[in-house]
């Protein structure tokens, strides 16, 4: 039997920290500077999410960032956090 994949549900951003509810229950936070875009956006522009692909996905459409789920559960920052470290 395969692995049910693991999925967003919810999404909270704080000045902080970007905070995923998953399908499974868990809660996973990473600090929001790994996401400079998500980092500089407004409280709104945070606020209007999409979930992609049934929650594989995040999609900010005002400010053009996009977060996979799987990038966050192997801690992967955006590749321009790594291009500033």
């Amino acid at each position: 039997m395969a692995a049910k994949p693991i999925l967003a549900s919810a999404v909270e951003c704080t000045e902080d920290e970007l905070i995923v509810t998953l399908s499974d229950g868990r809660r996973l936070a990473v600090p929001i500077v790994w996401f400079p875009r998500l980092a500089k956006a407004d409280p709104q522009e945070r606020a209007e999410y999409e979930l992609l692909g049934n929650g594989e996905g995040i999609h900010w459409p005002k400010i053009d960032e996009d977060i996979s789920v799987a990038g966050l559960l192997e801690s992967r920052p955006s590749v321009e956090f790594q291009r500033r470290t």
